[in-house]
């Protein structure tokens, strides 16, 4: 629906049907759509001269189904039914026509529809019904054939023209709606329902979207660098049993072997509801597993993966977990309508389930390493953008989808730029390079130059905002076509389209991210072979007489491992004065800050806006505000954890990192004392550890002791960027999301205005004014609530980061102490066993080339894997 073609006449017309002073905004899609429809209807009950009691119940029941309990709409409905009666527009074929000038031409069938099932409400189409239809259907531009499809339908008779028929159905597909409101979703839903099936094609073979060729061959190289890495334990686990190589060498390398082991591609599809999510999925997939609705709902995260045989798994916040069936799946994996338009938040809130795990052996893409992950839609509902911010910390792709004929609203413009944050961790000035936008729904778009059009505008906005970057990262497809075609083995546009958009995913995985994953793994396996290496050369110069260690050396070195497990005993007490420090000092700011929270937020409603009128949809603006009050108190504690807190750990972890940072050096000139003095390679395995625990692959969470040598220690980057607050205070504001604070907030303006909140009271700005006003009071209550939970989360986050680094510390005083270990039993073994002392030698030799072997099958693999 075009709205921009909304005249002053159209303006004045319904302001008449209504009774109200209406202006420009007012007119909404659902506002022009229930007038041409109450035009209509009553046209037919109207056009034989006789009113029926069947026709008028119909009627009733008609706007009943479409219009939800409690909505304005219904009041409205009401007073339009009473002004075209009284006006007799339904005679008035140019005001009709007024009133349905921006329509499309799918809404202008719907209208019609409506007006045949109408028609055979009370058993029988008369001639004079049909008449009135086809008149104002040739006015209205509706297909003749349509015509005779829609008064078969309702009249129970046999259709032959089934090309026509299966045109109906695309026409009034509620897909094709979703980018109004959920009322015209309702409408067409309701309509089809009531038209014959849409007639089956022969089904050939299904087909796969690809062969995946190249996550083939990375999983190929992950498995064959997997093969070498355990060669590796096995040497490095010999060395460790005869006490000649550390035993943190096989515990590191266990680490990278898991991580290659456990190692696939997580790719989240996210985005506002109604924009063919789960269609996506199942296209994706090849297989119709996601649940897919008239209005899409996805109430959990689900991760849809390989597995030998079918089988889903519901995992429950309190760590049970149980195996249920694919019909309970799919009634787990959704919400309502109500709930997931915004109705109700308690469904969500009160959900048990952490996430659902769908297992399926013949996913083509799971096969090949893949994990899908649908999560709940971005709908600034609180809890499912904190479930997605979780989601989006491990994921390697994001597929954000949009609707071609809305492409890129501005509240997705706003969810793309939070996206970019969180994937970016926090920094702003980096586009997305991870983030793929569909425009899905293209085959709504007719004209190849409606197409350009929308490709030029998404590009437009993703390039000027900062959006994404890299290439082939936009995408015009339609999933429903393409998941029809892929299930009936046949090949049309839309399969093409999908598939250069999964062979653009495929090159992403595999280049910018597998390729990265091999290496970073390779470079830690590489590390350790060159600390195995320096051990092994230590241990033949001890061998050959060439390093001993005098008494006094060794008492020295007895002295140094005790002084090592102080300096962490010291510097695990330094971490809780500071830690405890940073925690006073936070709160003071957070008191500081919550005390003027109130005033800002006040001023910043000013800026509130809503597309939707004070008259005709105030729950709607109202909704509308409430989602931006928790917008704007969301950003408001993301500020203070960026800038207080953060300055607040700066300067506190600046303290304990210059201690720890005195330590490491300090070590490691004990080290490079001893390797000047007795020709050892202390200081070599001391950094090859600390850089080897860091490396292994992407999103490794075992850090080694590379942060305690970290060059960039105090720095921001060694804190973190960005604490991610704000989503705590938005999972404690879910109150806001559902009707009952609508209906809390025009319950007490009513009261304050006496009662009464018809459909014409008050200035409309001062009716919004006092809807800000009545959100930021309630919202900021709910707040107060919530806060001392919200603040106990801030204090884990400091507690968390505190200790974090006292273990990486830890980590680091123990492997120093085991290289002071390990030298000291090289030598006492050489002492006890001299008569061995050639076979020592002969196996000291047999190890490095095993070690230099596993080093060339590694560039082997890397070097075939860059081809």
């Amino acid at each position: 629906m075009d709205t921009s073609l909304i005249s002053l006449q159209t303006v004045e017309l319904v302001s008449l049907l209504t009774g109200q002073r209406l202006r420009k905004e007012d007119i909404t899609p659902p506002v022009l759509f229930l007038a041409g429809l109450v035009t209509v209807l009553l046209g037919v009950i109207h056009a034989d001269g006789t009113v029926d009691a069947e026709e008028i119940q119909h009627l009733r029941t008609t706007l009943t189904e479409l219009i939800p309990a409690n909505n304005s709409l219904r009041q409205l409905a009401m007073l339009m039914v009473k002004g075209v009666r009284e006006h007799k527009i339904y005679k008035k074929l140019p005001e009709l026509l007024a009133l349905t000038a921006c329509f499309s031409e799918e809404e202008r069938l719907l209208l019609i529809s409506f007006g045949y099932q109408m028609s055979a409400a009370d058993g029988t189409m008369h001639d004079r019904e049909k008449q009135y239809l086809t008149l104002i259907a040739d006015r209205l531009g509706v297909d003749a054939r349509y015509l005779t499809v829609l008064e078969a339908s309702f009249s129970s008779q046999s259709i032959r023209d089934t090309a026509t028929l299966a045109e109906v159905h695309s026409l009034l597909a509620p897909a094709r709606f979703q980018s109004l409101d959920s009322m015209f979703v309702r409408a067409a839903s309701h309509i089809s329902q009531h038209l014959p099936a849409k007639p089956k094609q022969q089904k050939n073979r299904k087909h796969s979207v690809s062969s995946y060729q190249e996550l083939k061959k990375f999983q190929k190289y992950r498995l064959e660098l997997n093969a070498v890495c355990k060669t590796l334990s096995s040497t490095l686990e010999n060395g460790s049993d005869r006490n000649v190589l550390s035993p943190n060498l096989t515990e590191e390398v266990t680490k990278i072997s898991q991580r290659l082991q456990s190692q696939c591609f997580r790719v989240a599809v996210v985005g506002e509801f109604s924009k063919g999510k789960s269609t996506l999925l199942n296209a994706l997939l090849g297989e119709e597993i996601q649940p897919v609705r008239d209005i899409p709902c996805s109430g959990t995260v689900t991760v849809l993966k390989y597995g030998p045989q079918q089988r889903v798994i519901c995992k429950y916040k309190n760590g049970r977990e149980e195996e249920i069936s694919p019909q309970q799946y799919k009634e787990k994996a959704s919400i309502s309508e109500e709930a997931a338009l915004g109705s109700f938040g308690d469904e969500i809130v009160n959900s048990e389930i952490k996430e659902i795990i769908f297992e399926h052996p013949n996913l083509e893409l799971c096969r090949n390493g893949v994990e899908i992950i649908d999560s709940p839609g971005l709908n600034e509902q609180a809890e499912r953008t904190l479930v997605t911010q979780q989601v989006l910390k491990t994921t390697d792709a994001v597929i954000f989808l949009t609707h071609a004929q809305n492409a890129l609203t501005e509240k997705e413009r706003e969810l793309l730029l939070y996206l970019k944050k969180e994937l970016n961790q926090g920094k702003d000035g980096e586009a997305g390079k991870s983030i793929f936008v569909l425009v899905n729904f293209a085959d709504l778009l007719r004209r190849e130059e409606s197409r350009k059009q929308v490709r030029q505008r998404v590009e437009t906005i993703v390039k000027s905002q900062n959006l994404i970057a890299g290439e082939n990262r936009i995408h015009l497809i339609s999933a429903q076509s393409a998941l029809e075609a892929i299930l009936d083995g046949t090949e049309n546009e839309y399969v093409k389209s999908f598939q250069d958009f999964t062979k653009s995913l495929e090159q992403f995985l595999t280049v910018e991210r597998g390729a990265i994953a091999l290496q970073q793994s390779a470079a830690g396996m590489k590390q350790i072979i060159n600390t195995g290496c320096a051990e092994l050369t230590q241990k033949r110069k001890m061998l050959e007489g060439k390093l001993t260690v005098s008494p006094g050396d060794k008492a020295k070195i007895f002295e140094l491992m005790a002084e090592a497990s102080g300096r962490d005993v010291k510097i695990r007490l330094l971490a809780n004065e500071l830690r405890y420090q940073s925690l006073e000092e936070a709160l003071e700011s957070w008191h500081e800050w919550v005390e003027e929270l109130g005033e800002r937020l006040l001023s910043k409603s000013h800026r509130w806006t809503s597309e939707h009128g004070h008259i005709m949809s105030q729950d709607k603006l109202t909704k509308d505000y409430a989602d931006q009050f928790v917008r704007d108190i969301t950003e408001e504690i993301d500020d203070w954890g960026n800038q207080k807190v953060q300055s607040i750990l700066k300067q506190n972890m600046g303290v304990l990192d210059s201690k720890i940072g005195e330590d490491i050096y300090a070590i490691r000139q004990q080290f490079k004392q001893f390797d000047q003095q007795l020709s050892t390679s202390l200081v070599a395995q001391f950094n090859n550890l600390a850089t080897a625990g860091s490396l292994g692959g992407i999103g490794s969470s075992g850090s080694g002791i590379a942060s305690s040598i970290n060059p960039n220690i105090g720095s921001d980057e060694s804190l973190g960027v960005g604490l991610g607050l704000g989503a705590l205070v938005g999972a404690g504001l879910l109150f806001f999301t559902g009707l009952g604070f609508i209906g809390v907030i025009l319950g007490g303006l009513a009261a304050g205005a006496g009662g009464g909140l018809g459909l014409s009271f008050l200035d409309g700005d001062a009716v919004k004014d006092q809807i800000k006003q009545k959100v930021v009071e309630l919202g900021f209550e709910k707040f107060g609530e919530s806060a001392e939970s919200i603040f106990e989360k801030v204090q884990e986050r400091i507690i968390a980061v505190f200790d974090d680094r006292a273990d990486a510390n830890s980590d680091a005083m123990s492997k120093a102490i085991a290289l002071w270990e390990n030298l000291l039993e090289q030598q006492e073994k050489r002492d006890r066993d001299r008569a061995e002392c050639e076979a020592e030698k002969a196996w000291v030799a047999d190890k490095r080339r095993e070690l230099e072997q596993v080093q060339n099958q590694i560039e082997t693999i890397l070097n075939q894997s860059s081809r």
